[in-house]
């Protein structure tokens, strides 16, 4: 009895080391979701921006094509204004018929940067695409 002595305080470090992992994980990962959502409705406004860039000439002429020049400045415009413009990177890509808006950031580990030192932020990349709607 005498030699399993403190044996539980090994244990109990052990699990407080495994613990801290978990939760530096869990907390890492729900960063990287809350990230997600916040880029995916940077993109998504974005599309929905460059898609009413209509070519108006086109569109007198009964053909519903986007103003690809225009398209793009409306993107553009709207994920400039976000409040964290500076840590995304973006790229907009104007076809006739659809605008197609792709997000990045950068997400940097916390708790998971004491284990892993040295490794590179997570990526989130988010890609929308979006099409002037003709009304019925």
């Amino acid at each position: 009895m005498s030699r399993d002595r403190g044996s539980i305080t090994i244990w109990v470090l052990g699990l407080v080391i495994m613990v801290m992992a978990l939760g530096g994980l869990s907390l890492d990962l729900w960063r990287g979701l809350v990230v997600r959502k916040a880029v995916a409705a940077v993109a998504d406004a974005a599309a929905v921006a460059g898609a009413s860039g209509i070519d108006e000439t086109a569109w007198r002429n009964g053909e519903l094509r986007l103003d690809a020049p225009r398209a793009r400045w409306l993107a553009d415009r709207v994920i400039a204004a976000e409040p964290d413009a500076a840590s995304l990177r973006w790229r907009v890509q104007v076809a006739p018929q659809e605008v197609t808006v792709t997000v990045e950031r950068d997400v940097d580990l916390t708790l998971l940067q004491i284990m892993a030192p040295g490794d590179e932020p997570l990526l989130v990349r988010v890609r929308a695409t979006a099409r002037p709607k003709r009304e019925s």
